[in-house]
């Protein structure tokens, strides 16, 4: 057999092995029958207890992140309405705490959390819906303000966050 033939094989071999794998893809994402996804608007609710910050655009920012996520490790395609996969829910927290102290008592370090609560519905595979609240946060020096940290510290939760809804809508670990 020439060694074109043996690559035509191991190519036809590869690609019926990877199609037997049914809908699971490189990310691991387990998608089922599922061919559409759809990321309702998360509304900030956490800007309204007092005391709270008030971040524009944290709510639209956070919603793009999630689509943003799952269009990039799934083939499924983001529909506005109806889609076979739904994702939706609220932002419930976003707030700075002091975290550690200096030999002066004074703050050092500042902690930025974030919690979202995710409704996921599967409109395929009904027993795989769920309602889950999920929060990750930022550490900081404390000497630095918020707003100078603010674009680094969602980016780096946002990340997280959206990487755990995946795992827990599509990982079927």
């Amino acid at each position: 057999m020439s060694i074109q033939n043996s690559f035509r094989v191991a190519v036809l071999g590869l690609t019926l092995f990877l199609s037997g794998c049914g809908a699971y893809n490189f990310s691991g994402a387990d998608v089922g029958e599922a061919k559409t996804f759809q990321v309702n608007f998360f509304q900030n609710y956490a800007d309204q207890t007092p005391g709270s910050i008030i971040v524009p655009s944290l709510d639209r920012d956070f919603t793009l992140s999630l689509q943003d996520m799952i269009n990039n490790l799934t083939s499924l395609s983001l529909t506005g309405s109806n889609g076979d996969l739904v994702y939706e829910g609220e932002i419930v927290e976003y707030k700075v705490i002091p975290m550690t102290a200096n030999s002066e008592q004074r703050t050092s370090q500042n902690r930025l959390t974030i919690s979202v609560n995710v409704r996921f519905f599967n409109t395929k595979k009904p027993d795989n819906d769920f309602e889950r609240r999920f929060s990750f946060f930022y550490d900081f020096d404390a000497a630095a303000s918020l707003t100078s940290i603010q674009s680094a510290a969602h980016e780096e939760i946002f990340e997280r966050l959206t990487q755990d809804i995946f795992n827990a809508s599509l990982g079927n670990w």
